[in-house]
C-alpha cells in the first residue's frame, strides 16, 4: 500500500461528523486508507476530519508547555471553524489518548467515541523514564535517527505485516520532526488515568485492537470496553497496534458500525 503525500479531508457532505487522530510518531496521512472509504461518495456517510497534530505534518508545533489537552482544544478549535456542534472522536494509540482528553474536557461535543490500539491507564515509570530518554536524544542529535535505530516500526506491526508495510511505515516515522516527537513523548508521559472519564460517558463508543498489539494488548482494550456503557469491542486477528494500516477493510467496518448506532 503507498500513501499518497499529502491526504485530503472528506469534512463535506451531510453525513456524520468524524474526527480520526493519528499515532505517534505519525500524521494524518496515516488515515489515507480510510478517507474514501469512511466519508461515501458524496460524504453521505461521514463528515470525516483528520488534522494533522501539534508539530506533525503541516501543523505548527507552538511554543505550549506538552499536553494532550492542549491538542484536545485543538480538535474543539477544529470543529469550531467548521461550524461542528458535536462530532464522533476517535483515535489510533497516541490519538486514542487525544481522543480520551477530548471526552474529558469537551464531553458535550461528543455524539460516539472510537478508541484503537490505545489504553486508558497512564504510563507506568519505566515508561515515563523511557520517553523522556527518547524526548533527550531527539533533541540533542536534531534527528528522529533513534527511532529507526530501536525499530519502532517494527514494534509497531504485527508479525503478517509484509514489506511493503514495513517500508511505508518507516518512511512516516522517518518524516517525524525532532521537536514534535520530544514535545508528544513529554505530553503523553503526562496524561492520566482515563477510566474514569470513560466510565462517565454515555455515548455509543467503538474500541478496536489488533490480537497481535504488543504496545496496547487486548487486555487494555476489554478494560475500556467494560467501563463504558455502550461499547463494542472488535479484536482483528494476526495484527499489530497499527490495525488501520494492517487491515484497513476490518477496521473500516467497525467504524462504520459505530458510525449506524451512532445515528440510530
Amino acid at each position: 500500500m503507498t500513501l499518497p503525500s499529502t491526504p485530503p479531508v472528506h469534512a463535506h457532505g451531510p453525513g456524520t461528523p468524524l474526527v480520526l487522530l493519528h499515532a505517534f510518531p505519525f500524521s494524518a496521512r496515516m488515515w489515507a486508507a480510510q478517507l474514501d472509504r469512511l466519508s461515501g461518495p458524496a460524504g453521505e456517510v461521514a463528515r470525516v476530519f483528520t488534522p494533522d497534530q501539534r508539530g506533525f505534518g503541516s501543523a505548527p508545533l507552538g511554543d505550549d508547555e506538552p499536553s494532550l489537552d492542549i491538542v484536545a482544544d485543538d480538535v474543539a478549535r477544529l470543529l469550531d471553524g467548521a461550524g461542528v456542534e458535536r462530532a464522533v472522536v476517535g483515535g489510533l494509540s497516541m490519538g486514542g489518548y487525544v481522543a480520551m482528553a477530548f471526552a474529558r474536557r469537551h464531553p458535550d461535543r461528543l455524539c460516539g467515541l472510537l478508541l484503537a490500539d490505545t489504553k486508558a491507564a497512564p504510563d507506568t515509570e519505566p515508561a515515563r523514564t523511557n520517553r523522556e530518554r527518547i524526548a533527550r536524544a531527539v533533541l540533542a542529535r536534531d534527528s528522529v535517527q533513534l527511532l529507526a535505530e530501536e525499530k519502532t516500526a517494527e514494534t509497531l506491526l504485527g508479525p503478517a505485516a509484509g514489506p511493503e508495510l514495513l517500508a511505508e511505515v518507516r518512511g512516516m516515522v522517518a518524516e517525524a520532526a525532532p521537536g514534535a516527537v520530544a514535545w508528544a513523548q513529554r505530553a503523553m508521559a503526562a496524561r492520566g488515568d482515563s477510566l474514569e472519564v470513560l466510565a462517565g460517558l454515555e455515548v455509543p463508543a467503538a474500541v478496536i485492537v489488533g490480537e497481535a498489539d504488543t504496545v496496547t494488548p487486548l487486555a487494555e482494550a476489554r478494560m475500556m470496553a467494560e467501563a463504558m456503557a455502550d461499547a463494542e469491542l472488535t479484536v482483528i486477528p494476526a495484527v499489530g497496534h497499527l490495525s488501520s494500516l494492517e487491515a484497513p477493510e476490518t477496521f473500516d467496518a467497525a467504524v462504520r458500525a459505530l458510525l449506524r448506532r451512532v445515528r440510530d
